[in-house]
């Protein structure tokens, strides 16, 4: 059990440390006044797939070390959520046998606890280390990339992007995160270019569907983006989705279809206050004015920037 035990941490340990702020996404505005429906702006992967040990080197696996001794130890405290005390015996597993081909593995997975405690800038360095060990592991492009979003270094993400589709011209998620890079950027034709390439090589992507439906919003096609948002919707309903194609129903006066998106979505997640706001703006267009003004409060309570939630008011 042992030995199944320190295997399971080489191969798969990645695999229980989801990226933070994965499900973030691009929204476009509710209003010309630029209100935000999701809680984080930044464009952000939200179909990366689970980390895995992709890309690193395999090696025969001798566990009578106390190289895996550290990582048996580590594991443990991995299970307990212990992420200091994991990332010791990470370090001194590393130190045991500085030449382990392995190392390139624990160093990403030294980065991605360090992440979790919020010590990005060591956690990118990390991963950068990882990466100058094993310059074409995807998985650790994508992890990177990802935490360049989260630290607001969009440049640096859209590099890694490029690299994956430099080494993985199909890579589905790598293109979509291009993409939405440049609908945050406002260039439109550049990000249709690489939805439309998702095709290309994946011809019933959902993942296109949805960069499509962002980028018709974002250029005020809204009736379209509520398709595009419905094809992915069937598939794959989310809170995000849900309350983008209600925004887009309310743009276009299908207020019946609006509510029904956005009770939905208020179901799922009730202490959203993003949704409380964007039902204020429902209300508001229903003439419900006391009511918008008791929703735009629950916004507020729910954490929405109050100078945001009182643009509502206008």
């Amino acid at each position: 059990m042992k030995t199944e035990k320190i295997i399971l941490f080489l191969t798969l340990f990645l695999l229980v440390s989801a990226p933070i702020g994965t499900n973030a996404q691009v929204i476009s505005s509710l209003n010309e006044q630029n209100t935000k429906i999701a809680k984080q702006e930044k464009p952000m992967p939200k179909k990366q797939t689970q980390f895995s040990a992709q890309g690193a080197t395999k090696v025969s696996i001798d566990t009578t070390t106390i190289y895996y001794a550290y990582l048996d130890s580590a594991q443990n405290c991995i299970d307990e959520k212990n992420w200091s005390k994991a990332e010791d015996f990470i370090r001194k597993s590393i130190k045991s046998e500085p030449g382990n081909p392995n190392n390139s593995l624990l160093i990403s997975n030294l980065a991605t606890i360090q992440r979790y405690q919020g010590k990005l800038e060591d956690a990118i360095k990390n991963y950068t280390l990882a990466i100058d060990m094993t310059p074409n592991a995807i998985t650790l492009l994508n992890n990177r990339a990802s935490l360049y979003i989260e630290a607001n270094q969009v440049d640096n993400a859209m590099s890694d992007y490029k690299k994956i589709i430099a080494i993985e011209p199909d890579n589905e998620e790598a293109r979509y995160n291009i993409g939405m890079i440049y609908l945050e950027k406002n260039d439109f034709k550049e990000a249709e270019r690489q939805f439309d390439e998702i095709l290309r090589y994946h011809p019933n992507s959902l993942l296109s569907n949805e960069g499509k439906a962002f980028l018709c919003k974002a250029t005020g096609n809204y009736a379209k983006a509520a398709s595009h948002f419905s094809e992915v919707i069937k598939a794959s309903p989310s809170v995000t989705l849900l309350a983008n194609r209600a925004d887009c129903y309310l743009m276009t006066n299908k207020l019946s279809e609006a509510a029904d998106d956005i009770n939905s979505a208020i179901q799922i997640t009730p202490d959203d206050g993003y949704l409380y706001l964007l039902r204020a703006k429902l209300k508001k267009m229903r003439y419900e004015n006391d009511e918008s003004k008791k929703d735009i409060q629950l916004a507020i309570d729910h954490g929405v920037d109050p100078k945001l939630a009182k643009e509502m008011l206008k």
